[in-house]
């Protein structure tokens, strides 16, 4: 199959057009209730001074308070659940681990793209972008495709194992992008191209905690064990999955919108 690029100015008008129409979801989904339920907790431990061990009010209490569905209530407790922030005890409650400020991803330090997007804004476009890309791939993509990412794989692990992170995530990086180029998506593709200095910023920060840096190969071995099967909707959960764990191992409080 052909995945050539289009011309420069044919890519640019394309993937100005998708940006603006990305931009609009992602406007609504950083408005998701999930999101608002994560950070009224956040504000609510900060602001009733609860210390480590203090339990919070019960999950349909809080529910109540928040003016939140349940649903919405334990995607939030996940997500902090997942940073460290509290604990989830099943049968006995929900307790503040630490009351430390939760970073939200704004202004990341150190990142050097403020003045384009914030770091929160990168994982929602790619959550969006890459897990599309992915339940398409696992359709359309070629037996030379799945053995190159089966390399890759088999690099990054070789590069973690080494303690590489800088290597690590250039492949990181290249893993996506062979994925995008076998979805066969050019206008996705020019997204990624167009902006591949900031795509490739943000898949250095999960390996700041270099304890927690193998997940990614785990993950990205998930991904391409679903794109082995020609399975899309697995491929496109693994993807999603994996982008929201990137961007709770670098401290943000990612929350996708629920399904409807």
């Amino acid at each position: 199959m052909g995945h050539d690029l289009p011309g420069a100015a044919n890519s640019f008008t394309t993937s100005r057009l998708l940006a603006w129409f990305v931009w609009k979801t992602m406007n609504s989904i950083s408005r998701a209730v999930p999101e608002v339920a994560l950070q009224a907790i956040r504000k609510l431990i900060t602001e009733q001074g609860f210390g480590p061990g203090g339990a919070l009010p019960s999950q349909r209490d809080l529910a109540l308070q928040l003016g939140v569905s349940r649903a919405s209530l334990r995607e939030a407790l996940s997500s902090l659940s997942a940073l460290g922030v509290i604990s989830i005890q099943p049968g006995k409650g929900v307790f503040v681990q630490s009351p430390v400020e939760l970073p939200r991803g704004e202004g990341a330090p150190g990142w050097p793209f403020a003045a384009q997007a914030s770091p929160l804004d990168i994982f929602q476009l790619r959550y969006a972008l890459e897990g599309f890309a992915a339940g398409l791939a696992a359709v359309t993509l070629s037996t030379d495709e799945l053995d190159a990412l089966e390399d890759n794989v088999a690099a990054m692990r070789i590069e973690l194992k080494s303690g590489d992170f800088e290597a690590a995530a250039r492949l990181d990086f290249d893993f996506h992008r062979r994925i995008l180029l076998a979805s066969g998506n050019q206008a996705m593709l020019s997204i990624l191209t167009a902006s591949a200095d900031i795509f490739l910023e943000s898949q250095k920060l999960p390996f700041i905690r270099a304890e927690r840096a193998m997940e990614t190969w785990q993950e990205h071995r998930k991904v391409l064990r679903a794109l082995a099967r020609r399975a899309s909707g697995a491929a496109q959960k693994a993807m999603h999955e994996h982008v929201r764990n990137a961007a709770l191992r670098t401290g943000i409080a990612f929350v996708a919108p629920a399904a409807t």
